[in-house]
Order: structure tokens, then C-alpha cells, then sequence
């Protein structure tokens, strides 16, 4: 469980990462779709894709010539129910998780901080 949760938040402390995901709570998404709105090139992309499917989070599959992502239903709850473990959140609102996401990715890039996280002890 535990390497599971570290492929899943490892995927998610990417914002590319982030707002593919933001983009997949609409609709199952082509590829090509997916990499249209961001300035990388498709191979940087797939990379992404392949990050957030072996994470568990979006699956792929091929429709003809296309190949297709979707986001997984149940991706989250592994991470939900571990945050629960320590009291101090709730079960993960899918819908108010959409909220936020597109709140963060309307923030400029040069306000959002680094790192939320303090420094890690050595």
C-alpha cells in the first residue's frame, strides 16, 4: 500500500500533472486533446500520460488509431483513506476536489509558493 501511495502522490506533486487531471474529470480525452492547451511537445506528454497510468490515477486505451484517457473513478481513494487516518480530514469530495484544482490552476504561476511543505529534516 504504501509504494502505491508513494507512485500516487509522487504523480500528483507535478502541476502538468495536475491539470491533465483537471481536464480529464470533463471526458475521456485523445491524447492529442490532452497535449493541445500546454507548450510541451506530445513526447513530454506521453510522458506525463505514462506517469499518471502507472500511478493508477487515468487509464489509456487504444479506439482505432486514437488512443484515448480516462480518469480512473476509485484513483484517489487509497490516498483519501490514508489522509483519514490522521483525523484532521475529511473523505476526499471529488467535486470540491475539481474546485480547487481549477482554482489553483487559475492562480498565476508566480504567486503559487514552491512548496508547501516545510523542509525535510536531515
Amino acid at each position: 500500500m504504501s509504494s502505491e501511495l508513494d507512485t500516487a502522490f509522487a504523480a500528483l506533486a507535478d502541476p502538468t500533472r495536475r491539470r491533465i487531471l483537471t481536464m480529464l474529470l470533463e471526458d475521456d480525452m485523445a491524447v492529442t486533446d490532452v497535449a493541445e492547451p500546454f507548450e510541451i511537445s506530445l513526447a513530454a506528454i506521453s510522458k506525463h500520460l505514462s506517469i499518471l497510468t502507472r500511478a493508477g490515477l487515468i487509464a489509456q486505451e487504444k479506439r482505432g488509431r486514437v488512443k484515448w484517457c480516462k480518469l480512473q473513478p476509485d484513483a484517489l481513494r487509497a490516498a483519501s483513506v490514508w489522509m483519514q487516518g490522521f483525523g484532521q480530514f475529511e473523505p476526499v469530495n471529488l467535486e470540491a476536489f475539481e474546485r480547487f484544482l481549477e482554482a489553483e490552476l487559475d492562480r498565476p504561476a508566480e504567486t503559487c509558493p514552491p512548496s508547501t511543505f516545510p523542509p525535510a529534516a536531515q
